[in-house]
């Protein structure tokens, strides 16, 4: 479930035409997104919102010159059952998938966890890691808070999913809803999926992957930017966490995951950034704020590799 900074960065972008560079993001950001249709999650309740409840751009004051903006897709809109039923049907279904996903990295998988005393159980809790397999973000959830998960749902990570990969059917839309999922639409320009991360993060946890993409050969690719807006604007507390070993369990284009592999996921001390938040909120000062977890994601990958490989030179002795 991948959060695609290229979509932020074009954001970014966007932004940066709403005022002057040195303008503070959070606020560009508002401005921005004033007067837009934001189908996403209730900011109060943390739970999903009907997009039919929610005001249409206004029109008043446009241009008749600018061309009428073109409606995108949005996310599936849920009737009030569903929000009724939501704070349970998501609990059980999460916790469900995660004990079953449990059996394949635990069970049977060879899955080995590294300082998952670093992540705590704060609220405005951002988990940066790299991104190998469509089923990181569990593995992440997973091995950071279950199972207390059970007892206490809040730990629970929101998880911003592609449209075309978490929402292409009507069940696996329920689903991905129920996972907690953020709907980001196809193209990842995607203004409101960033809006609606921001409304949610400071009340729970959220697991992000900066690369914005899946790694093919299981390496760290460089972060985007668009990730440190989110962090900029939210100042949540920044765990990095590695992971190595999910590409051979489901690689990309693969659609059931291998058994018996070796995993490997490293929880990192939380990043500070303190330093940077004093900065003026640009597009440089995002990317640096990136930049940082990636060092440090970078480094602990390292040492999974190291670990991985001294592993399996004791094997062969």
């Amino acid at each position: 479930m991948a959060f695609d900074p290229q979509a932020s960065e074009t954001t970014l972008e966007e932004i940066a035409h709403v005022g002057p560079e040195e303008a503070g993001l959070e606020s560009a950001f508002w401005r921005a997104s004033e007067n837009r249709l934001i189908a996403g999650y209730h900011a109060v309740m943390g739970m999903p919102a009907n997009s039919s409840l929610e005001k249409q751009p206004s029109q008043s004051g446009r241009d008749p010159r600018t061309p009428e903006p073109k409606s995108g897709p949005h996310a599936p809109r849920r009737g009030r059952l569903f929000h009724l039923l939501w704070p349970v049907t998501s609990y059980v279904v999460t916790n469900v998938t995660v004990t079953l996903l449990w059996l394949v990295f635990f069970a049977f998988s060879r899955t080995v966890v590294i300082g998952r005393r670093n992540v705590g159980e704060e609220r405005n809790t951002l988990l940066l890691s790299n991104h190998q397999s469509m089923l990181d973000s569990f593995l992440v959830g997973l091995a950071a808070f279950y199972p207390q998960s059970w007892l206490k749902p809040h730990v629970i990570p929101w998880n911003p999913a592609a449209a075309e990969n978490f929402y292409k059917n009507p069940l696996l839309a329920w689903l991905a809803d129920n996972w907690k999922c953020i709907w980001v639409r196809e193209g990842r320009r995607d203004l409101h999926a960033l809006h609606r991360m921001i409304q949610v993060l400071p009340r729970g946890v959220m697991t992000v992957f900066p690369e914005g993409t899946r790694s093919r050969d299981g390496a760290v690719g460089p972060g985007r930017p668009g990730t440190g807006l989110l962090i900029l604007a939210t100042r949540p507390r920044l765990i990095p966490v590695a992971i190595d070993g999910m590409q051979a369990v489901l690689p990309i284009g693969r659609y059931l995951p291998r058994l018996f592999k070796r995993i490997a996921v490293s929880f990192g001390a939380p990043v500070d950034y303190t330093d940077l938040l004093a900065m003026p909120r640009t597009r440089e000062t995002a990317q640096a704020v990136v930049d940082r977890v990636m060092a440090a994601i970078r480094v602990q990958h390292a040492e999974l590799r190291q670990r991985r490989s001294k592993d399996g030179s004791r094997r062969l002795r």
